[in-house]
């Protein structure tokens, strides 16, 4: 007597892993104290630049970047930590993206 097939189906792998840029790996935007804004001018740049920031919020990043030197302001997408960089950087804040 033959052996039927086994019923169970082999997987396929269907996604190849990806490490390079763009590949959806989160990204900080870093902001780092320069003592040339006030509080009410960092603040209403981060309600403006950085999604779903509040005023509340934005001021306990802007006493940590005064008191520590830095903040991380926001994590996620690469091209969005850019973007957010970006604008952050053309108010005249010192940053970077890790």
């Amino acid at each position: 007597m033959a052996e039927s097939p086994s019923p169970v189906a082999v997987p396929v792998e269907t996604e190849v892993p990806s490490t390079g840029a763009g590949d959806g790996l989160d990204a900080r935007v870093i902001v780092y104290n320069c003592d040339c804004h006030t509080y009410q001018q960092v603040i209403a740049l981060f309600c403006a630049c950085i999604p779903g920031m509040n005023p509340s919020k934005a001021f306990e990043l802007a006493w940590k970047i005064d008191h520590d030197g830095e903040a991380v302001v926001f994590t996620g997408g690469v091209k969005q930590a850019e973007e957010i960089a970006g604008k952050l950087g053309g108010g005249g804040l010192r940053v970077a993206v890790q």
